[in-house]
């Protein structure tokens, strides 16, 4: 992680902060992801580019934990969560409005990164009702815009490069 650069970040903020927004997801954050946070709470980060399924994405900013941010973790979790699947937890933003996240499902103790895709995902409810999907059904249509990045936080981290 010593190639990481991190620049614009918001004021650092204490472990228990990252844990107590963490609890209020219904999740325990991993411990490279907290001790990041903590430090470099809603920052920019180069280099910045990261493969996803062969196509090349953009890590734009760590979600942050100023509850005063439109960015703050718990508002965004609010803002798409009648979109992501169940047990996916957001925290970088892309600059085009996707999301990096931990994925959970099948992960309880130690979380997965991958990159959820805005672009033809429909909240849940619609589904059920519009297309007369089961919640099952709609959850696997959901799922549809995951893609597996990395196996960790720090192996996100590690897989960060500039052009």
């Amino acid at each position: 992680m010593s190639k990481i650069k991190w620049r614009s970040r918001d004021e650092p903020v204490t472990k228990d902060e990252v844990e107590n927004d963490g609890e209020k997801l219904g999740v325990k954050f991993p411990i490279d992801y907290i001790e990041v946070a903590k430090d470099y709470n809603g920052a920019h980060v180069s280099p910045k580019l990261f493969q996803v399924e062969g196509k090349e994405k953009v890590f734009g900013t760590l979600l942050t934990y100023d509850n005063e941010d439109d960015e703050h973790i718990l508002e965004v979790f609010n803002d798409y969560m009648d979109t992501l699947p169940k047990k996916i937890i957001p925290i970088v933003f892309d600059p085009s409005g996707n999301l990096i996240c931990f994925d959970y499902k099948e992960h309880e103790d130690n979380p997965i990164v991958v990159f959820w895709e805005h672009e033809n995902a429909w909240e849940k409810e619609m589904l059920m009702q519009e297309e007369g999907l089961t919640e099952e059904q709609a959850e696997e249509r959901a799922r549809e815009n995951v893609f597996y990045v990395a196996s960790t936080f720090t192996e996100f981290l590690n897989k960060l490069y500039e052009e």
